[in-house]
């Protein structure tokens, strides 16, 4: 005979509910959860049985709590990417193009299913990132016009609604920002450069809210193959330069 089904406890679908949360980005890392007695209004449960489920939720090392400061999602969930190889990464010249062509695959996949699965809310969001950019280059900072341009595509992983890219985006955050500033830095000195560069990151945009999602990895490639191009020949052109410094 089949043995009876064993019901779920409450604080279990909880747990679940909060986990699936945390993986589809809607909590992200570093995030302050609710207080205890909005998050039991907003499930529809006891404080007791809410309460279970964050504890379990803390020996799974999601989320940890600070005293009398609440529960925060924790920040370490993929640290491996914080690691000191990184960090020696984020300051090699040839780690930096690596990083460009890891980009391709990355951001290509993350527009074409942008485009694909991206609703009008997701469209809003991008938009508003991509509007942003804009203000941030009138302050003519580039370490915060690459947090807004690293911010656009973090947007665009998200209309993705692919969990595996926009967490692997988020747990990058620093070396892409530093990718993006370093590569802006080196387009400075190609001041007619940016406005091409602009009009690449607007067919982006058109492509995804339009729902076109061929058009869309295109529009993404091209875009990083036109930066990649640049960058390549303002290298060697530096590295010219320090030859003939050094023959004089």
């Amino acid at each position: 005979m089949p043995k009876p089904l064993k019901q779920q406890k409450l604080s279990d679908i909880i747990l679940s509910q909060l986990e699936t949360m945390i993986i589809e980005g809607s909590l992200e890392p570093g995030e302050k959860l609710l207080p205890e007695r909005e998050l039991a209004l907003q499930f529809e449960v006891s404080r007791p049985s809410l309460r279970e489920a964050i504890q379990k939720l803390e020996a799974k090392g999601l989320v940890t709590r600070k005293q009398g400061g609440g529960t925060f999602v924790s920040k370490a969930i993929m640290k491996s990417f914080a690691d000191p190889l990184f960090d020696l990464m984020a300051n090699s010249n040839e780690s930096q193009f690596d990083l460009l062509e890891f980009r391709h695959g990355m951001e290509g996949m993350a527009s074409y299913y942008a485009a694909m699965r991206g609703t009008k809310a997701d469209f809003d969001q991008i938009q508003a990132k991509h509007d942003h950019i804009g203000n941030c280059q009138l302050e003519d900072d580039y370490r915060l016009e690459a947090k807004a341009v690293y911010e656009f595509y973090v947007a665009i992983c998200a209309a993705s609604h692919n969990t595996l890219i926009l967490h692997t985006a988020r747990s990058m955050s620093a070396l892409l920002i530093d990718n993006i500033e370093q590569n802006l830095t080196m387009l400075a000195k190609r001041p007619d450069i940016f406005s091409k560069i602009t009009d690449y990151r607007k067919n982006l945009l058109d492509a995804i809210t339009s729902g076109q999602p061929k058009k869309a990895w295109g529009a993404s490639h091209r875009h990083l193959a036109f930066i990649e191009e640049v960058l390549l020949k303002l290298t060697q052109e530096h590295s010219r330069m320090e030859r003939s410094m050094r023959r004089m």
